[in-house]
């Protein structure tokens, strides 16, 4: 039990981790198009070995269109939802960052909803809690793209990546006072894409069921397509080096650990404690990042982004509550069948003998 607890609050962390580094190294004038590169060339790197020696033998045939299919959801669903999102994290900040993510389980929810894989019974309490959950994550997000309100006083700056803002990169994001509410906007169609990415992932799995080879094949062409973008947008060979520094900490960070270590251990919690409880963990992250990046990086805690993320938390609770009472009751009226069923066939036996 201790153990899970322990999993979920690790897991977060190296999130909230995620967040704050990306910021650092963008602030620090890193491209977030090479970044991504450079981050999902670390996570093949990694994946990729692993995937051949576990998998390689029993993996099933791969059909040109299954390939297709995952070029796509690659393309859409990891490498322009990464590239969207160090974009919106320029423009914004570490905090909003992670305060968007609670809104992850209402966009796939609405996705699937769309898509007829989910539905939405209104005259119900499940139902009710869905809806109310949607609307209370919308209300967030307003808050947090048109109100900041003001800034709580910090006393601590450890700057601890001895980050300095590059003018040049912030004003070529930054030229308009708009920047924040467009960086709500971008970060939200990041979440929108990594939604998509979630709905048809199990389609997806149902048709090449081997995870890891699956896992690895996706962040190998994802590093294809962020190379083509980052070479097309950024020819400067002095923005493609690293060094020494924070932007090596962080393209490592998001690459290996991000991917290996939070992938290994939201399997073994879903396995363990099922995926609702792995989705309620998740502000977790926003909290460790809103006092992170007070601390590490010198950025104010706004009224703005603590009410924008007390109502996404709020929303994503309410859909995962009526998730999680629709998912009883379905299972209930599925064990009263089955038990309706074997009745039946043995009284069809009494009656036959």
């Amino acid at each position: 039990m201790k153990k899970t607890y322990l999993a979920v609050i690790l897991i977060q962390a190296i999130y909230a981790g995620m967040n704050l580094l990306s910021k650092a190294a963008f602030d620090g004038g890193m491209n977030n198009f090479i970044f991504v590169f450079y981050r999902q060339a670390a996570a093949t790197a990694c994946l990729v070995p692993v995937a051949l020696l576990l998998e390689w033998k029993t993996a099933p045939p791969l059909p040109f269109r299954t390939f297709c299919k995952i070029f796509l959801l690659s393309l859409f669903g990891i490498t322009l939802s990464l590239d969207i999102y160090g974009i919106a994290l320029i423009y914004t900040s570490a905090t909003l960052a992670a305060a968007t993510t609670n809104c992850l389980p209402v966009i796939t929810f609405f996705l699937a909803l769309l898509l007829r894989m989910e539905t939405l019974k209104l005259r119900t309490k499940p139902g009710m809690a869905k809806l109310l959950g949607i609307i209370v994550c919308i209300s967030g997000v307003s808050c947090l793209a048109f109100y900041k309100g003001p800034s709580f006083n910090h006393f601590l700056h450890l700057q601890l990546f001895g980050v300095h803002h590059n003018s040049q990169h912030r004003d070529q994001y930054h030229s308009s006072g708009n920047s924040w509410i467009r960086g709500v906007f971008l970060m939200l169609l990041s979440n929108f894409f990594w939604g998509i990415f979630l709905v048809f992932q199990v389609q997806l799995m149902k048709s090449y069921p081997s995870k890891l080879l699956l896992t690895a094949l996706q962040c190998f062409l994802s590093t294809v397509q962020s190379f083509a973008i980052a070479i097309a947008l950024e020819r400067n060979p002095s923005q493609w080096e690293l060094g020494w520094n924070v932007r090596l900490l962080a393209v490592a960070y998001c690459g290996i650990v991000v991917t290996a270590v939070t992938y290994y251990l939201q399997s073994w919690v879903i396995e363990k404690k099922g995926p609702v409880f792995l989705a309620m963990s998740t502000p977790l992250a926003l909290i460790i990042t809103i006092f992170c990046s007070a601390i590490f990086l010198g950025q104010a805690i706004t009224l703005g982004s603590i009410l924008g993320g007390a109502f996404l938390i709020l929303g994503l609770y309410s859909v995962l509550w009526g998730k999680s009472i629709e998912q009883k009751t379905n299972s209930v009226v599925e064990n009263c069948q089955q038990a309706d069923k074997k009745e039946g066939s043995e009284l069809k036996e009494i009656v036959l003998q």
